[in-house]
């Protein structure tokens, strides 16, 4: 029999953690944004952008209809590249893109059942008299048993300050 201890395990690379940052052009981004990268960067993690452009009714001419999708796609690509600037400047790394067309809560419930490795959704929440948005009612509502992972909803008047106590 031999003294000596057996050898450790081989060591597996731990998932990485994904944060899903759902993107758009709201004020409440902003608070949202910022809770994603200090959390991905307290965990080592990534932040994941997501935006949707959602389906045009099809009652326009054809022309008009295919020039309008171009506008919003246009629109999408600029705000996703803005917020990945962002997210480069506050973490030092770029963050995955997803950029999807559809229906808005049936494209992010398939990227979530997509992709095992997202573990958490980030939702900035509206303050305004108009509600939370329609993502943040929809999750925390009839939906919620819907999904695998936590959503964390960022109330969007939060400052800088305020969400890096938080984080």
């Amino acid at each position: 029999m031999s003294d000596t201890a057996p050898a450790p395990p081989e060591k597996t690379t731990a998932l990485i953690r994904k944060f899903l940052l759902v993107v758009d052009s709201s004020a409440e981004l902003r608070a949202a944004v910022r809770f994603a990268c200090r959390r991905a960067l307290h965990t080592g993690g990534v932040v994941v952008l997501f935006y949707n452009v959602p389906q045009r009714d099809s009652h326009y001419f054809a022309t008009i209809g295919e020039l309008m999708e171009r506008e919003a796609r246009n629109e999408a690509e600029e705000v996703l590249k803005a917020v990945a600037g962002e997210v480069y400047r506050q973490t030092g790394t770029y963050p995955l893109v997803i950029l999807r067309e559809g229906d808005t809560m049936e494209q992010l419930l398939a990227v979530i059942h997509d992709d095992p490795t997202i573990s958490v959704l980030v939702l900035g929440a509206g303050t305004g008299p108009e509600g939370p948005g329609v993502l943040v009612s929809g999750l925390s509502g009839k939906l919620a048993g819907k999904i695998r992972i936590p959503v964390t909803i960022v109330p969007g008047h939060l400052s800088d300050q305020q969400v890096d106590n938080l984080t």
